[in-house]
């Protein structure tokens, strides 16, 4: 799960791994063993493995996309999409640098989602307490100035006032149906078998930006995908909460439908994420059988963990199933209801340096975060908006760290993430 403050918004400041005693491995190592051969030059990182980002936006800046991608060292780029202006892109890469079969250059995972930060962009039109109400005539601009005012003030806390926000109201895009952007993913992803739906989720922190002012607007940086900040300062208005989860379960049903993973972000959220993605599968729980349960009906399975009630054959649940909650800014405590065996998902967690270790608190957390999750859930991403040696160093110093805290030699620890993210995408752990 993500921060606030992350890629879209281009307020982190990445490590690089030009310098070796710069890393937040070596920094982490420093403040844990300040031993008198701290400085000691890491092990070669074993790139002749296949090395996986599960999350990230290149997209967010297609110039690094076009220039940087071929020659990355990193095996597969998970790119996520997250609102009207960068769906296509996601699509586009794909069909230029996703074919399985090409001997240079990291290949591009697709996903498909509308993130929280833009949900208020989507109104649930086919609801009768809907927010918008499209006006007559659509070249009425009071009308529409009105409809936008209503469906704002309506997703919005606070709302927006008429007196004091209108050209706040007017900056803002006219709200988009959200069953047109459901059948528009729906159709990405029957395009793409092998799509993942996200960047999807809930964030109690983010709050939309201002509007462009005249003389920012006219120096905007062209490189830059539209739809983010940008450099401009903040509204007070946050998306309300009940908004953001109806747009996230609409498209945990589109994932669910179609038995595709999902990329789930969370931020000062974490337990109503929970409660939201649970309901899915409320009355799907699988079975944990007791002890005395196994040794009845399943004679030496005393010692497994393991789970009963699969879904039926060709039934699909209507939950995801598998669900990547990126760069995780929980605790233990709130991962452990997530790794329940009664959960039928498969809950797998990814990490990044630009979030998990963003801030003292991020810092303070990573260790016992990764030694909790499952050998066989965890996951590495770069979670940055631009392609190149700057992601590929951000996915090194990850992998670094989790395998110096779960105790894995470099090259067994690369192969063990890369079954994981075999599994995660394909249900089917492949071996490396």
């Amino acid at each position: 799960m993500c921060q606030h403050h992350h890629h879209h918004y281009h307020h982190h400041h990445h490590p690089q791994t030009a310098v070796p005693d710069s890393s937040p491995l070596e920094q982490q190592q420093q403040q844990q063993q300040p031993l008198p051969n701290h400085h000691a030059p890491l092990p070669p990182f074993p790139w002749h493995l296949a090395v996986f980002d599960a999350h990230c936006h290149p997209t967010d800046t297609m110039a690094s996309v076009s220039a940087s991608l071929p020659s990355m060292r990193a095996a597969t780029l998970a790119i996520m999409a997250t609102r009207s202006q960068d769906q296509h892109l996601v699509a586009d890469r794909l069909a230029k640098h996703g074919d399985q079969d090409e001997p240079r250059g990291c290949r591009v995972l697709p996903a498909f989602g509308w993130h929280p930060w833009f949900s208020h962009q989507l109104y649930q039109d086919g609801n009768p307490h809907s927010t918008y109400t499209p006006p007559a005539d659509e070249n009425d601009l009071h009308a529409l100035h009105l409809a936008k005012k209503a469906h704002y003030q309506a997703v919005l806390a606070p709302a927006p006032k008429q007196d004091d926000d209108y050209n706040f109201i007017a900056s803002l895009p006219t709200p988009v149906p959200l069953s047109s952007f459901v059948d528009a993913t729906r159709a990405r992803l029957d395009s793409f078998p092998y799509a993942l739906v996200g960047e999807i989720g809930l964030d109690k922190a983010f709050r939309l930006p201002r509007q462009w002012d005249p003389s920012d607007a006219a120096s905007r940086d062209d490189s830059l995908t539209p739809g983010g900040r940008e450099g401009r300062l903040l509204s007070p208005h946050r998306v309300r909460m009940p908004h953001q989860q109806a747009v996230l379960r609409a498209q945990l049903s589109l994932a669910a439908a179609h038995g595709r993973p999902v990329s789930v972000h969370g931020v000062q959220a974490h337990g109503v994420l929970y409660d939201t993605v649970s309901a899915m599968w409320k009355g799907h729980e699988r079975h944990v059988p007791s002890r005395r349960e196994k040794r009845m009906f399943h004679p030496g399975a005393e010692d497994t963990d393991e789970a009963c009630d699969a879904p039926e054959p060709g039934v699909r649940p209507p939950y995801p199933p598998r669900i990547c909650l990126h760069s995780y800014s929980g605790g233990v405590d709130l991962l452990q209801q997530w790794m329940q065996p009664s959960v039928p998902a498969k809950v797998f967690v990814s990490l990044s340096t630009a979030v998990n270790l963003g801030s003292d608190a991020g810092r303070a957390k990573l260790d016992p975060v990764v030694r909790a999750v499952p050998d066989d859930r965890i996951l590495v991403e770069s979670d940055l908006h631009t392609a190149g040696p700057q992601m590929d160093a951000a996915l090194e110093d990850m992998y670094r760290i989790v395998c110096e805290v779960k105790g894995w030699a470099l090259d067994e620890g690369v192969r063990r993430i890369g079954r994981n993210f075999d599994d995660f995408v394909f249900d089917s752990p492949q071996g490396r």
